[in-house]
């Protein structure tokens, strides 16, 4: 365990720190889906002939470089401190933005867009942050616990909105330029105010295991990016990127088990809130992609509705997902435990994936509106939740790896839910379709293209009722998690802290010793 040096904060600090955190974290949420609704433009300023070739790399850069990265934020947050890695993290995502805005072709802004994904553990290392900005006196269920299912909504709803609005009346590289102001704001604020604990102790840093996460997650996402659609599943590329990903999580394991400082130490999955929340996390992800997704699909190619209008749509999830970040505290001081939190809102979540499995060709579009508001008041209760059951049963020294590990599962369940769901929805409509792929429907007239959406309606249920089964093995296993109204310390024996002096703390900064 390392020692940590630390000043003490005053509670207006405390208050500005957190209200960069909420910056920091929106411009996170607003940046993963921001570029959707700019494509077009983007290839047709860039490379109007063989941009649109180009298009999925340029998504799919911003993916892989995020989860690559997330293990080793962790693990630096927890040698370095978190308000280093922080201002690290911050910015690059600067870096990032600017290279994106100026890029020339497609290629520049794929390169510049990547660079971006290596700040892809920003959002986690704020929920760190977050996390250390609480006062010694301050609960564990306090104000940081209701902002995820807030901003997430909020992010959600605004990111292909605000990406489409300053394409079509500005230009497309504002929606990377934009980030510049607040970011420069956050980060000479975060310079200047955060007084978080700083380790001093000497730790290494193991940069092997964050290699071999990195070259699983990656040949991981490239399986599930290509396997089915590009290339098809036996061909010898993805069987043989399958045998990387084997080969390199079995030596990832194994280096965890045998390194001094793993950047996942197995130590924590004994740990029955972590290994449970883990795996309802990796869950999660699998069913939103199962459902966001395929609900704009459905939207688009059975409904007839333009991709700017069917975002739209997602509002109703946005206002689910915040109401209930809002009434979490009350919730919480109510008496509802985590655990309460993460069962309602798995039932919550399967019963909107329920409703969205009858959905027909001509269901009323309010019945769509209705699931989603129901889906986000279920994911609202899970996304702070599952962050904060981690960061209050993980032991002090290994937060930040704790941390990134519930974003780290989370993102590979995404990448497999897109996967199976994709591999699911294929093969359905190829037993019941008039012949071709889903991509024909558009071009299909009279009996076909009626067959066609009649066959892709049957095609989404069996994805949602899938989702359905996955959302109910999440609930489930929020059954196995123990009830516990108030986390346990942290550690058995606290970690002296040396406070130094400051102006503006007062009398509290004379404090002898903190205890984490």
């Amino acid at each position: 365990m390392s020692a940590a040096r630390s000043t003490v904060m005053t509670r207006r600090q405390r208050v500005i720190g957190f209200a960069l955190c909420i910056v920091t974290i929106l411009l996170a949420v607003l940046d993963t889906n921001i570029v959707s609704s700019a494509t077009v433009p983007i290839v047709r300023d860039l490379d109007p002939v063989h941009g649109v070739d180009n298009i999925p790399w340029l998504i799919a850069a911003y993916q892989l470089a995020a989860t690559a990265a997330l293990p080793l934020y962790g693990k630096l947050c927890d040698v370095l401190g978190a308000k280093k890695v922080f201002i690290g993290a911050v910015a690059t995502f600067l870096a990032g933005s600017a290279l994106c805005g100026m890029a020339g072709s497609m290629d520049w802004l794929i390169a510049a867009r990547a660079l971006q994904g290596i700040d892809g553990g920003l959002m986690s290392v704020t929920m760190v942050v977050l996390r250390e900005l609480k006062g010694p006196g301050e609960k564990n269920g306090g104000r940081g616990g209701g902002v995820g299912g807030i901003v997430a909504g909020a992010g959600m709803a605004l990111g292909p909105w605000l990406g489409g609005a300053l394409a079509e009346h500005a230009d497309w590289r504002w929606i990377f330029y934009v980030n510049l102001p607040f970011g420069l704001v956050v980060l000479a604020a975060a310079v200047r105010v955060l007084k978080l604990p700083v380790r001093t102790a000497r730790r290494t840093i193991d940069f092997l295991g964050a290699g071999l996460a990195a070259a699983f997650s990656t040949t991981l996402l490239l399986v599930t990016e290509w396997g089915g659609k590009d290339h098809a599943w036996s061909s010898p590329l993805i069987v043989g990127l399958l045998v990387a990903t084997v080969a390199t999580l079995v030596l990832f394991v194994r280096r965890q088990a045998t390194a001094a400082e793993p950047v996942l130490p197995l130590g924590l999955f004994r740990i029955r809130e972590l290994r449970y929340g883990f795996a309802i996390q990796g869950l999660v992800g699998a069913a939103m992609m199962g459902s966001v997704v395929y609900v704009m699909i459905y939207l688009q190619a059975v409904r007839g509705i333009a991709a700017s209008s069917a975002g739209l749509y997602l509002i109703p999830m946005a206002i689910g997902m915040a109401a209930v970040g809002l009434l979490s505290e009350r919730l919480a001081t109510a008496g509802w435990s985590q655990k309460t939190f993460v069962v309602s809102g798995t039932v919550s979540a399967s019963a909107a994936l329920a409703l969205l499995a009858t959905l027909s060709t001509d269901t009323s579009l309010w019945t769509v509106r209705l699931a989603l508001l129901l889906m986000g008041i279920g994911f609202g209760q899970l996304v702070g939740q599952l962050v904060r059951l981690v960061q209050d049963t993980a032991p002090a020294d290994q937060l930040g790896v704790a941390t990134t590990g519930v974003r780290f599962f989370q993102t590979l369940g995404s990448a497999l839910g897109a996967a199976f769901f994709g591999t699911v929805l294929s093969r359905v409509y190829a037993a019941h379709g008039p012949g071709g792929t889903t991509s024909t429907i558009g071009r299909l007239t009279g009996h076909a293209r009626r067959q066609a959406l009649d066959a892709f309606v049957t095609s989404t249920n069996v994805v949602f009722w899938t989702a359905t089964g996955v959302m109910l093995l999440a609930t489930v296993l929020a059954t196995r998690l123990p009830t516990r109204r108030e986390p346990e310390p942290l550690n058995p024996e606290p970690v002296r802290v040396r406070a130094e002096a400051d102006p503006e703390a007062g009398a509290s900064a004379s404090t002898p010793s903190l205890h984490r």
